[in-house]
């Protein structure tokens, strides 16, 4: 019986770059490989001081703005959804960007399972108990040595990742602004506490980094059935990467893209916790009960991305009386898929804000 060749995979690494500049060649990346100018890709990727906020995120409400800028930390927003990460260059990025027909993955949970099991195998063979713990970390013995997100884009998955090779936890405590809620889901006091790093795994001495590539390729290799091609980073990225960061992705404007509605009218706001991921919803309605301006964003994944500005967007103008229904037809009519949550969650999520907002109108 004859067996079809595993895919190839052309294997980067961009080396270390601003948080900015790593997100402009992550948009780049997918969009020359769904133009077909690149071929599938794992990349390994580093940053220089950076707080990234997800692609939901406000920064304000995640990061401390005012410390990063005194203390040389750049502030960046993903194209990716979750939470707000500080990187730096003692952990190790790698992402994949592949068809989806490539490896059979339809299904964005699927996809994060088994991309992540693969990624801990590798990481166990560096002599680690690594595990895969839903939605979206890898651990060992409960405590986070790296997490993970991705969505679909078309027939695209773009996929990332971090390990901890070394960390500073202060550091990290210092950028963010990491709710206690957030800690207190796994019973711990401190987010120092929740992480670990392959320095510390390792008695002092973290395995070199070439050693941590090599270990998360055969772990994709044997999990994934792919084939891993040392490959070149082609001009027609670098130059798509620079254009996104010059017009978009490097600009201010960009990274502080959300911002909570102003608080007039009916204003009211709500955040919606489960075990796989925060929703916030921050409504405006005018004196007759209709959603002036909705803000939906927090900690999840969705795919397609915009699907959440779409939501907001459906929601101006509805009477609160009509929000179900509209949110409803909403996703009837949409192919929107999410990590952990779900349509359901985020329908209350709206729901219990506009109830909040109507009653504010009536006291």
């Amino acid at each position: 019986m004859s067996h079809a060749a595993p895919p190839p995979f052309r294997v980067i690494d961009t080396g270390i770059r601003t948080g900015r500049a790593n997100m402009a060649f992550d948009q780049a990346l997918i969009e020359t490989r769904a133009d077909d100018r690149v071929p599938d890709t794992i990349r390994f990727l580093r940053f220089h001081p950076s707080a990234l906020i997800g692609r939901h995120q406000i920064l304000s409400h995640e990061v401390d703005v005012a410390h990063c800028r005194a203390n040389g930390i750049e502030l960046g927003r993903r194209i990716t959804g979750g939470g707000a990460l500080y990187l730096d260059a003692r952990q190790l990025g790698w992402e994949l960007v592949f068809r989806r027909a490539s490896l059979g993955l339809y299904d964005l949970d699927t996809a994060a399972r088994r991309i992540c099991e693969a990624a801990a195998a590798g990481l166990r063979r560096l002599g680690i108990a690594a595990a895969y713990r839903p939605r979206n970390d890898i651990e060992v013995d409960g405590r986070k040595l790296g997490g993970t997100g991705g969505f679909f884009d078309g027939d695209l998955l773009f996929y990332q990742g971090t390990v901890l090779i070394d960390f500073e936890p202060a550091a990290m405590l210092a950028a963010l602004r990491l709710p206690a809620a957030k800690l207190a889901k796994r019973g711990l006091a401190s987010a120092a506490d929740r992480i670990v790093t392959l320095r510390e795994l390792a008695g002092g001495t973290p395995p070199p980094v070439a050693d941590v590539q090599a270990a998360l390729l055969a772990g994709f290799t044997e999990g994934l059935g792919l084939l891993p091609v040392p490959g070149e980073i082609s001009e027609a990225e670098e130059a798509l990467a620079r254009q996104l960061y010059r017009d978009e992705i490097g600009t201010d404007a960009f990274v502080a893209s959300l911002d909570a509605p102003a608080a007039d009218g009916l204003y009211a706001s709500s955040v919606r916790t489960q075990a796989g991921g925060s929703i916030r919803v921050d409504l405006r309605c005018d004196a007759g009960g209709h959603i002036r301006e909705a803000l939906i964003t927090g900690d999840f994944f969705v795919t397609p991305p915009r699907i959440i500005r779409d939501l907001e967007a459906a929601l101006r103008g509805v009477s609160g009386d009509q929000a179900a229904d509209a949110i409803d037809r909403f996703f009837a009519a949409q192919d929107a898929r999410f990590l952990g949550l779900s349509s359901a969650d985020l329908r209350a999520a709206v729901l219990a804000t506009v109830s909040a907002a109507l009653v504010a109108g009536t006291a």
